[in-house]
């Protein structure tokens, strides 16, 4: 198991290293989630997407892979919105919660085993704060309670920094109770009228990052293998998570620290507090998910990602060309792509079959796929095979004219093989699982009907040698957004979105 090519770049060691497990055969992934204060926007979903879909290929090497994604759901933003809504705090997570899991089930973000929420697990972090507390890492200031950071002899390794520099513009709370600036809250005491729990230090609530700590190693052990989030989290959240988690268990916390670079808007990161933020239930009236999946993964994950509408266009235009395909292949096979059973595990592939020299190449694409894939979770290069192998399988239809069913059994079989492995691939990627959802004649009937027509009357021209007409019917119907492509068997039509 542990034998494969696949390497990981670690932010703690700033290299890539081979990837091997805390427990052979099994894997725990831990992502930072979401303060639910306000509704999802596009960056909030670039790690879900991300490691959705890094769970899906270390599944398909053989691993069995838990993962976590937590839910903050008591905190100083979510108690002064939920004032201006006029609401309760547990009124607005959940709402909020709602809003979250939805768009990670839109974008189909299937492999998240647990959500835990930060106040179903309050009693564990007590207990980690009472260990740090016993050990003489952490110390009790009138109500509150704080990391003491130069007890961490190697604090600041994740971000390779001494702790004075990293304080410098950072988001660190100020407070006369610290011992140190960089000292950090494991424990805040509750203001009237706020949300507490009962504790050894009085009614309060716990810090930002001793949560992550708690629910991550109650979920996945002492030690994960892999800590996701995005780059803007590495300081202060993980460092201090690594900090405190360390000190608690004497043990290393992560093997693996993986940081996805940021959605950007222009040249700012898109967050709720900068006010730039795209909204995801917005954003879905315009585009279809599998659109927005598709461009999340285009990049490798540790680039920023550029948000405009205008990629987004560029790529539903790409994935065009694999819808009309999936049609294509429905008309020589009179098979569903999306029906398909293809492979869920890696196995070698010989190339030993008929038309063996299009079976090499598109085996060749296979493999070349896999290598981007081993290669840091490479997605961006993984997706380039993929519109290589479509132009590989489209060619081969033409060059046998497959279409015509003029093509031999064999002919038939290579294009079939072909087709699996751009399903097996795809289903790594969590792309064209189902269709998308188009408008054809099946939706509208007299829409159908009448545009049916006008290809008839199109068909009549043309063999009468009406090209006028036949060319105007054509430019009309383009402009109206409705495409035609002459075939062998007839003109067949879709309406662009």
């Amino acid at each position: 198991m542990e034998a494969n090519d696949l390497h990981v770049y670690n932010t703690l060691t700033r290299q890539k290293e081979p990837f091997v497990t805390v427990v052979p055969g099994k894997v725990g992934i831990y992502l930072c989630g979401p303060t639910v204060y306000k509704p999802s926007h596009l960056g909030h979903m670039v790690g879900p997407v991300i490691f959705d879909t890094v769970k899906r290929y270390l599944s398909y090497l053989g691993y069995e892979v838990t993962f976590v994604v937590n839910i903050t759901d008591i905190d100083d933003k979510l108690i002064v919105e939920a004032a201006k809504q006029n609401t309760t705090v547990p009124e607005l997570a959940e709402r909020i919660t709602k809003d979250y899991v939805k768009n990670l089930e839109i974008l189909n973000v299937t492999g998240v085993d647990h959500l835990p929420r930060a106040t179903h697990h309050v009693d564990a972090i007590i207990q980690m704060i009472k260990v740090l507390v016993d050990k003489g890492f952490a110390y009790p200031a009138a109500g509150d309670v704080y990391f003491d950071v130069t007890k961490d002899e190697d604090y600041g390794k994740l971000c390779h920094r001494d702790p004075e520099q990293m304080e410098a513009g950072a988001r660190i709370e100020v407070s006369d109770r610290k011992r140190n600036p960089g000292d950090f809250a494991l424990w805040k005491g509750a203001k009237p009228g706020e949300p507490f729990w009962e504790s050894p230090w009085g009614k309060g609530r716990p810090g930002w990052h001793i949560e992550c700590s708690a629910m991550s190693m109650k979920l996945l052990g002492t030690t994960l293998d892999i800590h996701g989030g995005g780059l803007d989290l590495q300081f202060p959240h993980h460092e201090n998570e690594l900090a405190q988690s360390e000190s608690f268990n004497g043990e290393p916390f992560v093997h693996y620290w993986m940081h996805n670079g940021l959605m950007k808007t222009g040249t700012e990161k898109m967050s709720k507090s900068k006010g730039n933020e795209i909204v995801v239930s917005e954003l879905l009236k315009r585009h279809h998910p599998e659109t927005l999946r598709f461009f999340l993964l285009s990049t490798h994950y540790r680039r920023p990602i550029d948000f405009s509408e205008e990629r987004l266009e560029e790529v539903r235009r790409a994935l065009d060309g694999f819808y009309r395909f999936f049609e294509r292949f429905e008309r020589i096979t009179k098979k569903s792509f999306f029906e398909l059973q293809a492979p869920t595990a890696r196995r070698p592939i010989p190339p030993n079959e008929p038309a063996a020299e299009f079976v090499a190449e598109v085996v060749g694409l296979w493999e070349k796929f896999l290598e981007h894939m081993d290669d840091d979770f490479n997605t961006g290069g993984a997706i380039g095979i993929l519109f290589e192998l479509l132009t590989a399988l489209n060619r081969f239809a033409d060059a046998n004219h497959l279409e015509e069913g003029k093509g031999s059994e064999a002919d038939l079989r290579a294009f079939q093989r072909g087709v699996l492995i751009l399903k097996e691939l795809s289903q790594i990627l969590g792309v064209f699982h189902k269709p998308a959802a188009t408008k054809e004649a099946g939706d509208d009937k007299l829409l159908g009907g009448l545009i049916q027509l006008l290809i008839d009357v199109r068909a009549d021209a043309r063999k009468n040698k009406n090209f006028a007409l036949s060319d105007q019917i054509r430019k009309r119907l383009g402009e109206l957004g409705v495409t035609l492509e002459d075939r062998t068997a007839g003109s067949i039509w879709r309406i662009e979105n």
